[in-house]
């Protein structure tokens, strides 16, 4: 008798357990990057059940140099992405209705790291010189900028020679360039890495240049947000993520850890990620989640600002919404 009462509790565990699982609302996210502490906040969020509690689950997808987090949500391959701000207002632009549901990162982490020995000492000096510079939708922050300088990109002493660069430091350290795009928290320890000494680098932050623009938002598709079920999904999501995000910020060791035991690809460092997280971190603090309109005016207008061939050419109208995060952030 107690082995039949023991095999009904046990049948009606494992029923209970795939009712839970299959009434959990799923989530698919697809990242801008490859699996690393840029993302660390929605990795811990899984890791300590924060999605779990909200009823959700959510499978998060890298991303690498040929996946456009764009593209994917417009194929259906997604339900929300992480996109910066220039990319993501020129999609809009474009056709593809993204809405911007929430903004982690407060401040921008994009810089251009030149050598000191290529005689780059201030923007008066980029003339003549190679630029490395990544697109893919990263580009519109670059050349945003190159418009506030009135400096042409297409050559000449008078302009900048653009080099396509990949996602690695080799332009710079090969002397290809005499300048290369790095974020504080990744590309920049890259070269510190590569036996390069702070005192032989020049750095200039976007931020400290007044043409900083927002990266690393949450986006959606405007018609999936006309769903109240769906946006419901998205205010859980929201405040499942900012509570990972903020833990990571809390306890950036721990969360290094935590990507680190998601990287499927072994190709992250312990070292590498712990002083990733540390810079994230600072880009993370001051958010709620909730996107600053003055942020977003500031980026609007620094994309609008590009003389002839600006960024995006008017003013987005829906681009961004507070819906979710008056809801999530209750």
């Amino acid at each position: 008798m107690k082995t039949k009462i023991a095999s009904l509790l046990l049948a009606s565990a494992f029923s209970l357990a795939a009712f839970q699982a299959e009434a959990a609302d799923k989530v698919t996210l697809q990242l801008k990057w490859v699996t690393q502490a840029q993302f660390a906040g929605y990795y811990v969020a899984k890791d300590k059940g924060y999605y779990e509690e909200e009823g959700l689950d959510v499978e998060i997808k890298p991303g690498g140099p040929d996946i456009a987090p764009a593209q994917v949500i417009a194929g259906g391959g997604a339900d929300v992405i992480v996109d910066w701000m220039p990319s993501a207002l020129a999609t809009r632009e474009k056709g593809v209705p993204l809405v911007n549901i929430a903004q982690p990162f407060k401040s921008s982490g994009m810089m251009l790291t030149c050598l000191k020995e290529s005689g780059v000492t201030g923007p008066e000096n980029f003339k003549g010189k190679t630029l490395g510079v990544w697109f893919f939708g990263n580009e519109y922050p670059f050349l945003s900028w190159m418009a506030h300088l009135k400096i042409p990109t297409d050559g000449g002493p008078e302009g900048v020679t653009v080099l396509k660069q990949g996602f690695n430091v080799d332009p710079l350290i090969q002397k290809q360039a005499a300048c290369i795009s790095t974020m504080t928290y990744n590309e920049y320890g890259q070269v510190l890495d590569a036996g390069i000494k702070a005192e032989d680098l020049v750095t200039f932050k976007y931020e400290d240049q007044g043409v900083a623009t927002l990266e690393d938002g949450l986006y959606v598709l405007e018609d999936k947000l006309a769903d109240p079920a769906f946006k419901e999904k998205m205010v859980k999501f929201v405040r499942a993520s900012m509570k990972g995000w903020k833990y990571a910020e809390a306890n950036p060791d721990e969360a290094a850890g935590i990507v680190l035991e998601n990287d499927s690809t072994g190709a992250q460092t312990e070292a590498h990620q712990k002083f990733m997280m540390g810079e994230v971190a600072k880009l993370t603090a001051g958010s709620n989640g909730a996107l600053d309109e003055a942020d977003y005016k500031r980026t609007v207008a620094s994309l609008l600002a590009g003389g002839s061939d600006p960024v995006i050419s008017k003013e987005p109208e829906g681009a961004w919404t507070h819906a979710v995060t008056d809801e999530a952030l209750k």
